[in-house]
């Protein structure tokens, strides 16, 4: 991303989208699925719950600004802009901050939910997407720490990218960090971390990978 589109985050009203519909809800906020006034180009607005900061705004939500900003790969969700809509008594007399993400079609939960049977080729296909994109995210020091099916957008060209960085670390290969050990949806978590482990590093990722790869085959949660 150019740092001259960077400079101008936040500048934008989201009056320039035109909500359709409201399709989730990601770690921090209510996710929208929207149409760009001018351009006509179907975005996901990510709002940023903002209910219970009293300093301010959320540290997950900075935390996953400043990582999305720098990531870049095919398979994880692009955070295009930030908007922001002004204070109004609905929102007790605060504006709103969204993020503008691209928009995708289904999670891997949603196609699982409603008896989605996948192929082998398929499997397959996500299994490497999925991995490919931790892949990049571990060679650029950062950890997803919340892989699970909700998590992995698929749009209706077979395409899976990695979304709700809002969990998400930066770490350092050479100095061992203590980080909480409460992350990770319960039936997507390592041992190490059920038993209370602190210190942990790339491997968590690629547990809840293999629980994907096995809810893929089963079509529901191993647990």
């Amino acid at each position: 991303m150019s740092d001259s589109t960077s400079d101008r985050w936040g500048s934008r009203s989201v009056e320039v989208f035109e909500t359709v519909e409201q399709v989730g809800e990601g770690t921090y906020g209510q996710v929208y699925k929207a149409r760009n006034k001018d351009t006509g180009e179907i975005v996901a607005l990510k709002r940023v719950r903002m209910d219970n900061e009293k300093e301010g705004f959320p540290i997950t939500a900075i935390r996953e600004i400043k990582i999305l900003k720098v990531l870049n790969h095919k398979n994880i969700v692009k955070l295009k802009e930030i908007v922001t809509s002004k204070a109004s008594e609905n929102n007790q007399g605060k504006g709103s901050i969204y993020m503008v993400m691209e928009f995708m079609d289904h999670d891997l939960t949603g196609l699982t939910d409603v008896g989605e049977k996948f192929s082998v080729q398929q499997i397959k296909c996500y299994m490497k997407q999925l991995l490919e994109g931790l892949n990049y995210c571990h060679k650029n020091k950062v950890l997803h720490r919340d892989i699970k099916g909700s998590n992995l957008l698929i749009n209706n060209e077979g395409m899976l990218k990695l979304a709700d960085f809002g969990l998400a670390r930066p770490f350092e290969t050479e100095q061992q960090r203590m980080y909480t050990n409460r992350v990770i949806t319960l039936w997507y978590r390592p041992p190490e971390l059920l038993l209370g482990a602190t210190a942990y590093g790339t491997a968590i990722d690629l547990w809840s990978a293999g629980c994907i790869f096995a809810e893929l085959l089963l079509r529901k949660p191993i647990l």
